[in-house]
């Protein structure tokens, strides 16, 4: 998870960067998966806690565990003041430390691109959770172009510009995400492609909230030579469609994915 680590370490640009989409994504996330109010939630994953904060307030968990290998996105985390009922603790998906069977559910959200080894982190999910609990992640769809900063990782890969998406970016696929749900034995298994309205009132705040130096797009544009991004920079300006007003307006698509562990 060490490179996770270096893709996000900073919480307030990540924040700035992908927040606002994050919780959009989430909200429809919720709404699709339903679950009662009172569960124990583990949020796999949680960065600066926008999911953790919408957990809170949208199903009224009894217990709420937050797990990220950032320390820095923790810190963050804990400064939410939504987030102040949730514990946060600093660790690794794929080795998730907590006993058998102590969630009612967990929640992977825009995550599941950027681990070694995918599969075994919904082992450990499903691990985690009781029979009859629910598995669930949703994922920026990066092989269709899914992600809110599509016009930037387009640009990017007709410059050849390397390291625009995160590693792992096959496993946000819809059939990648069910295949790894079958392979960990759940049951009931649903998927839904999540659309997420994108909105910028001009270029220069998509160009600024686009390119802080996050996640792999902002750290390789973040390395680049000055005049390569504004290189960069003009060839998306030039082709970014805007309205009338210079309001550029796009949409952003995630693909999620829902399970139930056995009842035994």
């Amino acid at each position: 998870m060490a490179e996770e680590q270096g893709f996000f370490a900073d919480g307030a640009a990540y924040e700035r960067r992908m927040g606002r989409w994050s919780r959009l994504a989430g909200e429809d996330f919720l709404d699709w998966l339903a679950l009662p109010a009172g569960l124990r939630w583990l949020d796999v994953g949680c960065g600066t806690g926008a999911f953790t904060e919408l957990l809170v307030a949208r199903c009224a968990p009894v217990e709420l565990q937050g797990l990220d290998p950032s320390e820095a996105q923790i810190a963050y985390a804990r400064t939410r003041p939504g987030a102040r009922s949730a514990q946060f603790r600093q660790g690794d998906a794929q080795a998730l430390p907590f006993a058998d069977k102590s969630f009612d559910a967990a929640a992977m959200a825009l995550v599941i691109s950027f681990l070694p080894d995918p599969a075994k982190a919904v082992a450990e999910m499903a691990r985690v959770v009781r029979p009859g609990g629910w598995l669930a992640s949703y994922m920026w769809d990066i092989p269709g172009g899914g992600l809110p900063n599509a016009p930037i990782w387009h640009a990017m890969r007709s410059m050849n510009i390397a390291a625009a998406s995160p590693p792992g970016s096959e496993a946000s696929r819809s059939d990648s995400m069910l295949a790894l749900w079958q392979q960990a034995g759940l049951q009931s298994i649903d998927t839904r492609l999540i659309r997420v309205p994108i909105t910028h009132p001009d270029f220069d705040d998509f160009w600024e909230s686009n390119t802080t130096p996050v996640g792999p797009t902002g750290k390789a544009i973040h390395e680049m030579s000055p005049a390569a991004r504004e290189e960069l920079k003009a060839f998306v300006r030039e082709r970014i469609p805007k309205d009338h007003e210079g309001r550029i307006s796009y949409t952003a698509h995630a693909n999620a994915v829902k399970g139930q562990v056995p009842k035994r």
